[in-house]
């Protein structure tokens, strides 16, 4: 399509998604020209044009531009508005490496909107096969330049015979700063569970046909000096799964028409489908909430929780075609605090209806709430 379309051709999709644009509106973007007329940016755009027997279009010419500067620009203007797979990018970071392989890496990442650990790989496997050279020093996007590795910066390694004791002394320094540490998160555990007895909400009034709960559950650990560094025992006072079953069922369990909505990370399913079984629940379904960013866990690094579904009698499931898709993702905020779309999500499937947040850490419009964090007990005025 020409010397600087860089990128692969638009998607079937895509290109009828720009023509039927065009169509309504025109060009809302110029396509870009060199001095000699090439296309720069806007290929699709002309093509689309000329199937079209328009004759004339927004235009921007730039001048001045030597042949890496122009390929260079093109993938810049391209790649934000692209949706591309792993081998499209990598082949467009190869593209930019043998054109500017004096750019640093973080400036190369930067314009193309890619990660520079992976620029960095990239350029190691072209430097490696010979097809770039090697420089000592790059680029920045500033213009200064830089040496392009930074020298490590080594301790001081004794002699054979004395680095066994360096090694002892240095354990013994790792186990005092660790047990430091977990001497500081007991005591500040010991202060968020004292808050939440002093704060500790009543037992409800009445009962509701829609619950919502995320409990406050207290993970195992393999050691308990260094295992609950992250723990959420250093945000809120945990419960043990017998503890929630036991005042989850005193809350909530009964035989009228109900739906709850539980939350559960992976390692606690189990515990949480316990749990509904001893409230009078039937688990029907999940949805699942994908944080972006990857956590720790024994098995895989976790990455997502589960909203489990039970119901409770006769309850009418979600109108046809009012249900959600069983994945959203947006990246995770403070400690456990879960996503607004999820209760937003509720609202809309039974609008209407009294609604119950169990272990709410703050008062939500339309809903009744209970949990020390949320002011105590369960009442209209608390959500309003």
């Amino acid at each position: 399509m020409g010397t600087y379309q860089l990128l692969p051709p638009l998607s079937a999709e895509d290109y009828a998604a720009l023509e039927a644009s065009i169509v309504e509106h025109g060009v809302l973007v110029p396509v870009e020209y060199d001095e000699d007329g090439n296309i720069l940016d806007g290929h699709h755009r002309v093509q689309v044009c000329e199937s079209l027997g328009l004759v004339d279009w927004p235009r921007f010419v730039r001048k001045g531009l030597d042949e890496a500067e122009k390929r260079t620009l093109a993938r810049e203007l391209n790649v934000s508005r692209r949706h591309l797979t792993s081998a499209q990018k990598r082949e467009l970071i190869e593209g930019q490496l043998r054109d500017t392989p004096s750019i640093s890496s973080r400036a190369i990442a930067a314009m193309l909107g890619v990660d520079d650990k992976t620029v960095s790989k990239v350029r190691r496997q072209l430097v490696d096969a010979a097809e770039i050279p090697h420089h000592d020093e790059v680029e920045g996007r500033d213009g200064v330049r830089q040496p392009a590795s930074k020298p490590i910066r080594t301790a001081y390694l004794p002699d054979p015979d004395n680095r066994r004791e360096l090694m002892k002394v240095a354990k013994d320094l790792r186990s005092e700063q660790q047990h430091a540490r977990h001497q500081v998160r007991l005591a500040h555990m010991d202060m968020v569970a004292e808050r939440g007895r002093a704060n500790a909400p009543g037992k409800l009034d009445r009962a509701y046909p829609v619950y919502y709960a995320d409990p406050p559950w207290k993970f195992g650990v393999r050691s308990e000096v260094t295992g609950r560094e992250k723990s959420a025992e250093n945000h809120y006072p945990t419960m043990t799964t017998d503890e929630i079953v036991e005042l989850m069922a005193g809350l909530i369990a009964g035989d009228n028409p109900a739906v709850l909505f539980l939350w559960a990370t992976n390692p606690m399913l189990p515990d949480a489908l316990r749990v509904m079984e001893a409230c009078g629940f039937a688990y029907v379904h999940h949805w699942i909430w994908d944080k972006e960013d990857i956590g720790n866990g024994y098995w895989g690094r976790d990455r997502h929780e589960l909203l489990l579904i039970g119901r409770r009698g006769d309850v009418a499931a979600p109108l046809p075609g009012t249900q959600p898709e069983t994945v959203y993702r947006e990246k995770k905020g403070p400690h456990s605090a879960k996503p607004d779309y999820f209760a937003e999500t509720i609202e809309r499937l039974y609008p209407g209806i009294a609604r119950l947040e169990l272990f709410a850490r703050h008062a939500r419009p339309g809903w009744d709430v209970w949990g020390f964090e949320a002011g105590g007990d369960a009442t209209a005025e608390a959500a309003q």
